[in-house]
């Protein structure tokens, strides 16, 4: 996939990063000096493309006809909201990202400015703490259909309610499955009589309601 990111300060240059180590095709725009100097000691110098991100001729001279997404992580909403519309309505773009500096102007960040996803620092962080604080030992180990879902794990300790349950006993929600069951170092693939034993590490995939109901029958007990 061919990823244009449009700015090269921490965020775009990460975001880079971690493109390139999974083999996508990638161009970072940036035109400050003292960011260019950094971006060529971290990326490969064919990756790195020196002009303003929010000019159109720069746009089109990195290639953004032929690229499937546009991150805009430049530090400024306002050149991140024209990135997104210029990429959109000038370039037809089919996918469009962009970085919320200021939590206070999220709300522009919708379709009006073409933006498909738009990532709220704040706000992802506000959330991934209250949802840490709420799921006790449990851990978040990958986000999936935009943050919805989660793969989480967690390993049960003695006394859990949920130590000898069948599974299909637990009355969990649809949206809560459990995908594996580590034991004694071996992986199985729970089935609905499948019980748990105390030390037993447990893969699911959930929402966050799920999530809060594992955490409940994984929970130590008290006292």
């Amino acid at each position: 996939m061919f990823v244009i990111v449009a700015g090269g300060g921490r965020t775009g240059a990460q975001l880079a990063s971690v493109l390139l180590a999974e083999k996508h095709q990638v161009r970072v725009i940036e035109h400050r000096r003292e960011l260019l100097a950094r971006l060529h000691r971290e990326l490969p110098t064919e990756v790195i493309y020196e002009g303003s991100p929010t000019d159109p001729a720069v746009l089109e001279s990195a290639g953004i006809r032929d690229a499937q997404v546009l991150a805009a992580t430049t530090d400024t909403d306002a050149n991140n909201l024209v990135l997104c519309y210029v990429a959109r309505e000038m370039f037809k773009v089919p996918r469009i990202i962009a970085r919320v500096n200021n939590p206070r102007h999220a709300w522009l960040f919708n379709e009006n400015f073409r933006v498909d996803v738009a990532l709220n620092q704040a706000d992802v962080l506000a959330h991934l703490i209250q949802e840490e604080m709420s799921m006790g030992d449990m851990m978040t180990l990958l986000k999936l259909r935009r943050g919805r879902y989660s793969l989480v794990e967690e390993k049960i300790p003695r006394g859990a309610k949920a130590i000898g349950v069948a599974i299909k006993d637990l009355g969990l929600p649809d949206q809560c499955v459990i995908a594996a069951i580590i034991r004694d170092g071996k992986v199985t693939l729970p089935r609905g009589n499948s019980t748990f034993e105390a030390e037993d590490e447990v893969l699911a995939i959930t929402d966050q309601d799920g999530a809060r109901r594992l955490a409940e029958f994984f929970a130590r007990p008290e006292g």
